[in-house]
């Protein structure tokens, strides 16, 4: 079905080739896996199936790629629509209409199908989705993983022979990600579609793939073969594959079921090992005498416990507004009520834990938050979970004062952010949100730093130290723009972090990530932790939440329904337990990297 002959991609101003000998065949009725650490030229390779590679984004395009016989350099976007059908990693991107019904209708509409089909097909793909209830909202008023269900849906509408997927679970819940993964694994066994799909977020979609492509390196040929021989090779792979290779499995497990087949035998040599505490102990920095050799890639804060301690409204205004301010779109002028003012705040005796007391937030008909309560202490790392559009991003608005309450409190630093200048809070709350591109204005990494260190008042090269970290052989004069979505994301993080705000608050912070960055991650954000940061973080990844949170808050309908130590709230729920819970249960172990070091302890 797809055919792809001796194909090199290369973009104008780079050194290399992002793609380089590509040669292989996706046979058809076969749903094929893209798998590869960030920036490896994934993304390129599924445009140039589409023909938005070298049509749409550029570049040179050597060699031949056939889907059905139609040749895509030939071929440009709108003469595959009959044929292929993309979604993208930013289903932003994708939207034409305003609501979810007509986005649906669009592409058939487009391509002159029958109203009666039109409307048929469109009930399908609200039901097999789950989007019934939302059929009439404005897709602008929708969470990021209902916008992505949308995004799936407008292209299984037109039934095209071949779907063309970037990280189509990256933005959604579990349960919502498994209904998707059923609806494309029944187009390939019951009509014969064949799928291309990039996903970082293994551990989901591996069990499901009849064939995986690995690109191991930008410009490296691919490698394709039989899932489990590949995860075997692969430097990017799932917990449940680790675990089956810490443990000496053969053959290698690619699902939780197939793992506890054989898991027998090392829940015996784990039975008189307990796991760390570490998860769901209090913060590093609360208990006495504890080390944090954490590296985080900048300074350390200066004295104990400074990164929680307020910093001067008077020094904060003497800075320009930095990128909250133009996150929030508030003017130089705003001010609050009284009390709460850049001016009239008093900083010395500032609370530093954040306080969140009988919030509710309503956005036109829908009540989005419902008597929310919540404390974060300084050094606590807390994962928001839940499903799409339970409230996690409107929390975390909440927080940052992008969003102003309609009942109850919130108090970050002792300010209410959305009363507070955003000169006052700068400094005390940073956001990376689900969409990095609002926080980069500059043409280059290097600007983008340089400007982080003016708005933070950082020493000069401390942002440029923190992207090294993160993003590590991405040049000074590297374009945003030609990053992948992950390494966009990772330069966002890296933003924010320059500040060094007490309150760190991160929404969905592991899309498009491979398992390597997100390591990186997670390192950074512990030494964070451990210095005294107040870090929250709105998730799906159940894995970066059993490796990183110290509390676990679960949200449904915008109310609390748990709120708990990690292992114990993670544990108890099918939902939201990570690989190697599931495989280990009863036992609670949480990550690999606990079974690991039980192991090397003798157990």
């Amino acid at each position: 079905m797809i055919r792809f002959e001796r194909v090199s991609v290369r973009y104008e101003g780079t050194e290399r080739p992002t793609l380089s000998g590509v040669d292989l065949t996706v046979p058809e009725g076969e749903l094929v896996l893209l798998v590869g650490p960030s920036g490896v030229g994934k993304s390129t390779l599924l445009g140039t199936v589409s023909g938005l590679v070298p049509h749409f984004t550029g570049g040179l395009l050597s060699g031949r790629v056939t889907v059905d016989g139609r040749d895509t350099r030939t071929h440009k976007p709108r003469e595959l629509a009959d044929l292929v059908g993309t979604v993208g990693q930013d289903p932003l991107a994708h939207f034409v209409t305003d609501t979810v019904e007509d986005e649906l209708a669009y592409g058939m509409e487009s391509l002159g199908l029958a109203p009666d089909v039109m409307r048929r097909r469109v009930e399908e793909t609200l039901d097999l989705l789950g989007l019934a209830e939302l059929r009439d909202r404005p897709i602008a008023t929708l969470s990021g993983g209902q916008q992505q269900r949308v995004a799936i849906g407008s292209v299984l509408t037109p039934h095209p022979k071949v779907l063309v997927l970037d990280e189509p679970t990256s933005a959604l819940d579990p349960a919502a990600a498994e209904e998707v993964l059923a609806v494309l694994q029944r187009l390939v066994h019951d009509l014969g579609t064949t799928v291309l799909m990039a996903e970082h977020r293994l551990e989901r979609v591996v069990q499901y793939a009849d064939q995986v492509v690995l690109l191991p390196a930008p410009g490296a040929a691919p490698v394709m073969g039989p899932p489990a021989g590949i995860m075997k090779v692969s430097p990017v792979r799932p917990p449940v594959a680790e675990l089956g290779l810490l443990a000496g499995w053969d053959p290698l497990p690619l699902s939780v079921r197939d793992a506890r087949r054989g898991a027998g035998g090392l829940r015996e040599r784990l039975a008189d090992a307990s796991p760390p505490e570490a998860p769901g102990a209090p913060p590093a920095s609360e208990q006495p005498g504890a080390a944090v050799p954490v590296r985080t890639g900048v300074a350390p804060a200066a004295g104990a416990g400074s990164a929680a301690a307020p910093v001067p409204v008077a020094a904060a205004e003497r800075s320009r507004p930095g990128r909250l301010a133009r996150l929030l779109g508030r003017g130089r002028d705003r001010t609050g009520s009284p009390g709460t003012s850049g001016a009239s705040a008093t900083p010395a005796a500032a609370d530093p834990v954040t306080r969140v007391d009988g919030l509710g937030v309503r956005r036109g008909r829908v009540e989005a938050l419902r008597r929310v309560t919540l404390t974060v202490a300084p050094g606590e790392t807390v994962a928001l979970m839940g499903r799409n559009g339970a409230g996690k991003s409107t929390l975390l608005g909440a927080l940052v004062g992008m969003i102003e309450p309609t009942a109850g409190t919130v108090r970050v630093g002792g300010l209410a952010p959305a009363r507070t200048d955003p000169r006052a809070m700068v400094r005390r709350v940073g956001l990376v949100p689900q969409e990095p591109r609002d926080l980069l204005y500059a043409d280059t990494v290097a600007a983008e730093c340089a400007a982080a260190d003016r708005d933070a008042g950082a020493a000069e090269g401390t942002c440029r130290a923190l992207v090294s970290e993160l993003l590590p052989g991405v040049g000074d004069d590297t374009h945003p723009r030609d990053l992948s979505e992950g390494q966009r994301l990772a330069l966002a993080l890296a933003l924010v972090l320059t500040g060094r705000p007490p309150l760190l608050l991160l929404d969905e912070p592991t899309r498009g990530l491979d398992y390597a960055a997100k390591a990186r991650l997670v390192g950074v954000l512990r030494g964070l932790a451990a210095e005294g940061h107040a870090i929250v973080l709105a998730t799906h990844d159940v894995e970066l939440a059993a490796e990183l949170a110290h509390r676990v808050v679960i949200l449904a309908d915008g109310e609390v329904v748990a709120d708990g130590p990690t292992g114990r709230v993670v544990v108890s729920s099918p939902a939201f337990a990570p690989q190697t819970a599931k495989i280990l249960a009863p036992q609670e172990w949480l990550t690999v990297s606990q079974v690991r070091g039980a192991l090397e302890a003798g157990a």
